[in-house]
This record gives C-alpha cells, sequence and structure tokens, in this order.
C-alpha cells in the first residue's frame, strides 16, 4: 500500500521557521522525483520544490527560492521541506508528491509511464 504521510506543518510567526516531512512507503522511493506543493484557499494548487531521484537536482518556485530547501534521504525513504524567513502569503496546505518511476543509467534518467503518488497535506499557518 502506497503511502506519503506529511508532518511538521503547523502555526508560526512572520520570519519564523518550520521543517516539513514526507515519508514514503510501498513504493521504491529512490526511482521517483519528489515534489512540494501549497494549496492556499481559493487558490490553484502550486509547485513549491522538486528534487530529483538522486537528490543532485532541485527546483523552486520564484516566491520561494533562497527562503526553501528541499533535500531527500533515500535510505529513510523521507523528503524534507525546510521553510526559512516565513511569510503570510506561505500560509497553505502543503502537499507531498512523488512522481516516477524513473530508470538510471549514469546521468541520464527517463520516465516511460508517468505515476504520481499524493500524500494527505499539512497546514502551514504564517500569522502573528
Amino acid at each position: 500500500q502506497v503511502q506519503l504521510v506529511e508532518s511538521g506543518g503547523g502555526l508560526v510567526q512572520p520570519g519564523g521557521a518550520l521543517r516539513l516531512s514526507c515519508a514514503a512507503s510501498g513504493f521504491t522511493f529512490s526511482r521517483y522525483a519528489m515534489k512540494w506543493y501549497r494549496q492556499a484557499p481559493g487558490e490553484e494548487r502550486e509547485l513549491v520544490a522538486g528534487v530529483a531521484v538522486a537528490g543532485g537536482t532541485t527546483e523552486y518556485s520564484d516566491s520561494v527560492k533562497g527562503r526553501f530547501t528541499i533535500f531527500r534521504d533515500n535510505d529513510k525513504n523521507i523528503v524534507f521541506l525546510q521553510m526559512n524567513s516565513l511569510k503570510p502569503e506561505d500560509t497553505a496546505v502543503y502537499y507531498c508528491n512523488a512522481v516516477g518511476p524513473f530508470t538510471c543509467s549514469g546521468n541520464a534518467c527517463y520516465m516511460a509511464d508517468r505515476i504520481d503518488y499524493w500524500g494527505q497535506g499539512t497546514q502551514v499557518t504564517v500569522s502573528s
């Protein structure tokens, strides 16, 4: 049974920090790129950050670049999102996403048939 379980959300003051975790099970974690999305009330879900299968390549939305860091531990099947200098506009439900599976040969990876897995989300509220 595939599971992505997020944790670490909560209420924090502006300028504060949180670390979100997403524990994965039921699939080959190391063959999936991992991403964090967020969705604020009345807004569409947006990509926040992503990390490639081996962890060497990351991507960030412009709104969080320089403040958030995504990293993964393939031995423990966990992906993290370290969020610093939080702003009220970061308030949203944050979702963990796994996309793959990738097949890699050297530095080249490809995905034949895409599968997406989603977590249930964790609420982050930035407010004074």
